[in-house]
């Protein structure tokens, strides 16, 4: 009966929400009914419930419910995603580690998480290192490509015509004119080769004159042509008259770009513009085109150069340059400046002392200045040389 009336006393208390409060706890204890709720930091309108310390039945360990974490909590179990399917959106509350990170490191740390893709390596296959070659170099522009057509092809002289112009030729019976240039072709010669004689640059030689008309040009292509005959020498026969170029015409041969070319553009080689002839051990240099810089351009240092290179190219080469009239162009004190030897052409009975001398004192910068009296007149008994060998001389 005590019991009865015990458990009656106690339902009608719970109704009229009587009761101590050590009592109220110990019947929530005792129903399990007071699991506590989980709650998220920083989760509105829900008030966490605290544990009454005046109760007299504690929850025990095992009957304890399991606390909810919230997300980014120290120690909150870590969700796995189920085998295909997409991965949850996880958010974190206010003061959360993961709240507290700035949104690069959350993006940074995605990206990391993601698997990267492997290729499982060939089977049976080697891989070969990757060669990378560089691009084709341009091809050069310039000095033999800017020159055109490179190298020229031999020229044809007509020996025929020049004999009958006065000049003489390598198959030429001996007359008095080819024995009087071979004497002047055997000082000079030993002057530029001579093993007692020689003189310095002495292979570079200057043909002028005071005036014009005075026979500078036939001496010479006479001169290089006698000395083209040598059997160990060869002539580079250069038309240095920028004014008046006349050799290339008189030999029949077309001309084109020159020394002053070659003077003026350091991109043009001096042996692109050289002519090679059917007489083999000539070679021609035209004068290029004229400019109005041609003294300026002939006492440049790149001047000085290219007749240091072609005097020095060849040892057994002698140069000659046609150079224009001393008294007509200053062009020919400047030449003379780069000579070893120098060969002054005097017309017979029309050149003047004071025009001799003046032209010497402008050419003085080459020492070696051998005089030659063109346009003579011999009598009968006078004539030498061919009438000695039977021939008739010119």
């Amino acid at each position: 009966m005590d019991l009865i009336e015990r458990a009656a006393q106690k339902e009608k208390k719970k109704k009229e929400g009587g009761g101590s409060l050590v009592e109220r706890a110990a019947e929530l204890g005792s129903s399990g009914q007071s699991k506590a709720r989980g709650i998220g930091i920083g989760n509105p309108g829900v008030s966490e419930k605290k544990s009454d310390p005046s109760s007299l039945n504690p929850v025990s360990p095992q009957e304890q419910p399991k606390q909810f974490r919230g997300i980014g909590q120290p120690g909150a179990p870590r969700t796995g995603a189920n085998e295909g399917d997409a991965p949850k959106k996880e958010s974190g509350g206010i003061g959360a580690p993961e709240a507290r990170r700035s949104t690069a490191d959350r993006l940074a740390d995605k990206v990391v998480d993601q698997p990267l893709p492997v290729q499982p390596p060939e089977t049976g296959v080697q891989s070969e290192p990757l060669e990378i070659k560089a691009p084709p170099k341009p091809e050069r522009v310039g000095k033999a490509s800017k020159a055109g057509s490179g190298k020229r092809k031999e020229q044809e002289i007509d020996l025929m015509a020049l004999r009958e112009a006065g000049y003489i030729t390598p198959d030429m019976p001996p007359n008095l004119m080819s024995e009087e240039f071979r004497i002047i072709k055997r000082s000079i010669l030993l002057n530029a080769f001579g093993k007692e004689r020689r003189v310095d640059n002495g292979n570079v030689v200057l043909v002028t004159s005071s005036n014009p008309g005075e026979g500078k040009s036939f001496c010479a292509i006479n001169l290089a042509l006698s000395v083209a005959t040598e059997q160990d020498t060869t002539v580079l026969l250069i038309d240095a008259d920028f004014s008046k170029p006349e050799v290339l015409n008189r030999l029949g041969v077309s001309g084109g770009r020159g020394l002053m070319d070659v003077v003026a553009d350091e991109e043009i080689e001096i042996g692109d513009c050289l002519i090679r002839t059917n007489i083999p051990n000539l070679v021609l240099l035209p004068a290029g085109r004229q400019h109005n810089l041609t003294t300026e351009l002939l006492a440049s240092e790149r001047m000085e150069k290219i007749v240091s290179e072609i005097g020095s190219r060849y040892p057994d080469r002698l140069v000659v340059f046609d150079s224009p009239p001393v008294l007509a162009s200053s062009a020919a004190s400047v030449l003379a400046l780069y000579m070893g030897q120098t060969i002054f052409v005097i017309e017979a009975e029309k050149t003047t002392e004071p025009q001799i001398k003046e032209s010497l004192s402008m050419i003085s910068a080459c020492e070696h200045i051998n005089l030659l009296l063109n346009k003579t007149r011999y009598s009968g008994s006078n004539k030498k040389f061919a009438s000695y060998y039977g021939y008739g001389g010119r």
